[in-house]
Order: structure tokens, then C-alpha cells, then sequence
């Protein structure tokens, strides 16, 4: 079977299954294929579920024959970060403490999304307990960014698996989550088009948590149109047309700015080229592109540099383990949660009401405003080699994770999406931020973006990791 298959969308995929070009099962075999023969060298994967996932295309293939079709889902292959729960299954969180930790029940995503037709190929590889915006894992390994064959480069946290996975065509789409980052960080390093949802609009129920105040799940993609179909099928059911009927429309006439403050600071030249480069791009498609201040942003960073309330919901969930297995963490990870330990429950509960009126102010300031427009990241994915000590790693975290986690924060929906490539080859990763429950129009704009341009189109050469 043509190997180019496995870097399309699954929207495409879906349209030969249903004319019956192309079988789930083949499909799902391609797949497992190509794992076995890249997934030794990339580590995308912590466990493939190959029984499962020829069973599921069977029994997909088997409904498709005798007329009953559920939808562009159905005999697709997928792959779920490592914290989702699937009956019978262990989820690790990828720490080495949660390797008998068997799944009694699938989380309500992944229960969605097999109802909708999909088979899973596998648990992907993760920061440990999704703490890290670098995708660094000293159990397990930390996944390769395909992109760059001779130097073991970052590809981003904490869903690092997943977005190994899906630019390496190893799957055609797979879950992340997103606390601070986690699925634009990979989406930006690997090349991806990857959604942060409005906080809420995805059950997290059977997820891992790392902050249940901001866990969002999301997924990694390659178009537009693949993130609101997985999303469409995770999500409560949405008022109006669905976000694949509503990707289709004019973008004329939306204001997107770029913020003056907080995103620019510490970015890459290269990156911020290919940045505002893009913005002939929404011009030339009758966006109106403009600078903006947010002051709150300032606000922010104010915020920021106070007590973590992600540390301090991380301990509370991980205290127990922490007090008896301090030793089986990994410690740039321990170090993080353990921050939470000392934070006083007034200081935990104020930093939580200034957050609730620093969303307001944002809220307010962007009133006037359709999008945002930042770099996902401030440089392209580093090596490995050269941050994987105390003294450059938290740094190097804490900048990965600067421009995404304000989304976050403020309650806000965003996507990351290629824009452009480095001298060096490799990906450059740009941000657009909507209001919460736009992501309809947000997604709209990414689709214009897409069609106007090839960036999300091209994959890396995987020959060296065979």
C-alpha cells in the first residue's frame, strides 16, 4: 500500500472508506507497519495495541459492508496520549509508578470516539504526569522530532508522543492534553495543526489530571478539518451546526492582531520572521491585520511570577505517591509538583480570584478583537543534548511554555499551526488565539490559512530512522 496514505487527512480517508477504495482494516495494518518500523527509533508509542486495533477495523469493516456507515470516523485509526483511560488497559501517565495502573472503564472521549467508528492503535509516550512543555522523560525515553535525523532534537510536551506520532505517520491524528501547552508545544515543534479547546467544551472525565482547573484535551492533526471532526465527536453536543459544517464561510472582514507585549520577548529572529510574515497572508485574504496593547497581559506576568496553582493541584493529586516513592519520579517533574507543598491555602485561593479577574479584564480588552496572533513558541524545536541539565532545562521549559499557557489562563481557545520552516529545516509553529467557544470561527481562519498556503502538507524524510 502507498506509504503516502499515511500522511493524509483523515478527512480524505474517510471518503475512500466510504466508497469502498480502502479498507479499515488495510488501513490500520499500514499503520501498525509503519510503527513497527519507525516507532524503535522515534519512541512515539509507549504501548501499540495492534490485537485491538485489527479487531475494532474488522468489526468497522464488517458494519461498513452491510450498509451501516457511522461517520468520517468510522475505520480510522487514531493514537491517545498515555492519560487517557481505555478499559483493560494500563494508563501510565508515563511514569514508571502507574505501570499496573489497569483501566477499569474507557474515558468518556475515548468512549465517544469508539462509538463513532474509530480504532486505537496505541497509548503515546508523555512528559511524565504531562508536567513539561519539552517532552522529556528520563523513564521511558524522550520521543525524537522526525524532523531532524542526525541531532536528537525536543519535540515538544507533554504530548510529545502524539505529535511524533501523527508527523511521522505513524497516525493520522492522536489526542493530547493541554494544561499549560501541551498539545501546541508538540504541534509547533513537529509541524502539526493542534487545537486547545475552550476550557470544558471536552470531558475530562477518565483523564489523568494534571490541573483540573485547566486540563483540556485536544487534538494533533494535520488540517483544520481534522480537528473539528475528532472534536465534533468528543464534544457535549454543540447549539447550531456542527464545527465541520461551520469551517466552510467567509473570513473577510475578522480583525487579528498581533499583541504588543508578553509573546515577543526572547523569540528567535527566524521565528518571528515567518511570524508576521504570515500576516500577507491573512491580508491577502481580507483579513484586516492590526498591532493591539493589552495591558492585562502585563497583569499576567505579574500573576505568573506569584504562587503556582498548578503546583498546588498537582500535589494534592500526586502527595500520597510522593511521600512513599519520592525516588521513582522523575525529578524535574517532583521538583515542579513539590513547589506546591509550602504554597498557603489564602495565597492558593487569592492567586485563584486574580486569575478570575484577569480573565475578565482579557475578556474586555478583546472585545473588538476576532484573533490573536503570536508565536507558539520563541525558537524551533532544541536538541536534547544541550537543555537536559537543571540549570537550562527549567528555563528552556518555563520559555516553551510562556505564550501558550497565557490561553490557558485566560480562558481563551487557540491553535498552533506550521507557518513556515527554518534554515535548518525545521518547523515554526504560529498561534492564533480566539474567545472561548469560537472555535468554529477559529478553526475557519486555520482552514483559510491551510487552503492558501502548503505548510501543514509537507512531512519530514524518515529514511535515517528505519
Amino acid at each position: 500500500m502507498d506509504d503516502t496514505l499515511a500522511f493524509s487527512p483523515i478527512a480524505e480517508l474517510a471518503a475512500l472508506i466510504r466508497r469502498g477504495e480502502l479498507s479499515p482494516l488495510e488501513l490500520t495494518e499500514l499503520y501498525l507497519e509503519r510503527i513497527e518500523q519507525y516507532n524503535p527509533a522515534l519512541n512515539a508509542y509507549l504501548a501499540v495495541t495492534a490485537e485491538r486495533a485489527c479487531a475494532q477495523a474488522r468489526a468497522a469493516e464488517a458494519q461498513i459492508a452491510s450498509g451501516t456507515y457511522l461517520g468520517p470516523l468510522h475505520g480510522i485509526p487514531l493514537a491517545f496520549k498515555d492519560l487517557v483511560d481505555v478499559a483493560d488497559l494500563p494508563t501510565t501517565g508515563g511514569s514508571t509508578l502507574l505501570r499496573d495502573n489497569i483501566a477499569a472503564a474507557d474515558a468518556t472521549i475515548a468512549h465517544r470516539l469508539f462509538a463513532a467508528g474509530a480504532v486505537l492503535l496505541g497509548k503515546t509516550h508523555l512528559v511524565e504526569f504531562a508536567f513539561g512543555g519539552t517532552g522529556v522523560n528520563h523513564h521511558y525515553g524522550t520521543p525524537v522530532n522526525p524532523w531532524d535525523p542526525e541531532t536528537h532534537r525536543l519535540p515538544g510536551g507533554s504530548s510529545s508522543g502524539s505529535g511524533v506520532a501523527v508527523a511521522a505517520g505513524l497516525a493520522p491524528a492522536a489526542l493530547g492534553s493541554d494544561t499549560g501547552g501541551s498539545v501546541r508545544i508538540p504541534a509547533s515543534f513537529c509541524g502539526l495543526t493542534g487545537l486547545k479547546p475552550t476550557f470544558g467544551l471536552l470531558p475530562n472525565t477518565g483523564v489523568l489530571p494534571l490541573d483540573p482547573t485547566l486540563d483540556s484535551i485536544g487534538p494533533l492533526c494535520r488540517t483544520a478539518q481534522d480537528c473539528a471532526l475528532l472534536c465534533q465527536a468528543m464534544a457535549d453536543p454543540l447549539p447550531g451546526d456542527s464545527l465541520v459544517d461551520r469551517l466552510e464561510g467567509e473570513v473577510a472582514g475578522l480583525r487579528l492582531c498581533f499583541p504588543r507585549e508578553y509573546f515577543w520577548d526572547d523569540v528567535d529572529a527566524e521565528v518571528e520572521a515567518a511570524v508576521r510574515a504570515s500576516a500577507s497572508i491573512f491580508a491577502d485574504l481580507g483579513v484586516y491585520v492590526d498591532e493591539i496593547s493589552l495591558e492585562v497581559l502585563n497583569d499576567l506576568v505579574e500573576w505568573r511570577s506569584g504562587p503556582s496553582t498548578t503546583a498546588v493541584e498537582a500535589y494534592l493529586y500526586h502527595r500520597r505517591n510522593l511521600e512513599a516513592h519520592l525516588d521513582q519520579f522523575d525529578p524535574i517533574v517532583s521538583a515542579r509538583i513539590l513547589d506546591g507543598h509550602d504554597i498557603l491555602a489564602a495565597d492558593f485561593l487569592q492567586q485563584l480570584r486574580i486569575r478570575d479577574e484577569l480573565r475578565r479584564k482579557a475578556h474586555t480588552a478583546l472585545e473588538n478583537v476576532d484573533f490573536l496572533i503570536t508565536p507558539t513558541t520563541p525558537f524551533a524545536a532544541p536538541i536534547l543534548d544541550e537543555i537536559d541539565r537543571d540549570e537550562v532545562y527549567f528555563p528552556i521549559n518555563g520559555l516553551c511554555l510562556r505564550n501558550t499557557i497565557a490561553v490557558n489562563l485566560l480562558d481563551l481557545c487557540a491553535v498552533s499551526l506550521p507557518c513556515g520552516f527554518t534554515r535548518d529545516g525545521l518547523p515554526i509553529g504560529l498561534q492564533l488565539i480566539g474567545h472561548p467557544r469560537d472555535e468554529a470561527r477559529l478553526l475557519r481562519l486555520v482552514r483559510a490559512f491551510e487552503q492558501a498556503t502548503d505548510y501543514n502538507l509537507l512531512t519530514p524524510a524518515l529514511d535515517d530512522f528505519a
